[in-house]
């Protein structure tokens, strides 16, 4: 075997590290993207039972997006971590069915790990698969995650830009849907 193939191969088998944006993203077509990435479905040496994953920084998990009054309707099953000792007292703790927007208020990361962990496949692997998902909430990663981040994964849907964006010039080139009367008054 020739050095470039020892390489080659040794690319092949070692564990990369892919960032995603999650910025105005569905959180559950994001996980299916971000699945495949841990599950190592992306490389040629797949197999389901060997542990072939790569690691995936996920940026922005603070501003994903939901379709409608999805925020209000879905329910997430969640435990606080505390027991359910303190009702007596009024505290609502233990076992609990929690609205999307509530339990993004708590933690912004846990929608976008809750989807990832459910799309993968409840075998052996999902916690060594689970382990290598690293979510944070707005664009500061600790430097020492960044330094091994060697590849993108690309947006599932593209974000548009804000008006502010865009340059005076792009603005006055935009195509107008009317003209506006040169009488017409604003208030």
């Amino acid at each position: 075997m020739s050095k470039f193939e020892r390489v080659k191969q040794w690319a092949t088998f070692a564990r990369n590290w892919h960032v995603y944006d999650a910025k105005w993203q569905n959180p559950f077509q994001s996980a299916r993207v971000i699945t495949k990435v841990l599950e190592g479905k992306n490389k040629a040496i797949y197999h389901p039972t060997t542990d072939c994953g790569d690691h995936v920084v996920v940026l922005n998990s603070k501003h994903i997006s939901l379709l409608g009054r999805e925020w209000q309707y879905r329910v997430y099953y969640h435990h606080t971590g505390y027991p359910a000792t303190m009702k007596h007292m009024g505290a609502v703790n233990g076992k609990l069915w929690i609205p999307a927007w509530q339990l993004h208020d708590r933690d912004p990361t846990l929608i976008l790990w809750k989807a990832v962990y459910n799309n993968m496949a409840g075998d052996m692997m999902r916690k060594n698969n689970i382990a290598r998902l690293h979510i944070f909430p707005e664009e500061e990663v600790p430097d020492d995650i960044m330094e091994n981040v060697t590849a993108q994964i690309p947006q599932v849907k593209p974000v548009p830009k804000k008006l502010t964006e865009y340059s005076e010039a792009e603005k006055e080139n935009f195509p107008r849907l009317f003209e506006v009367h040169k009488d017409f008054v604003r208030k």
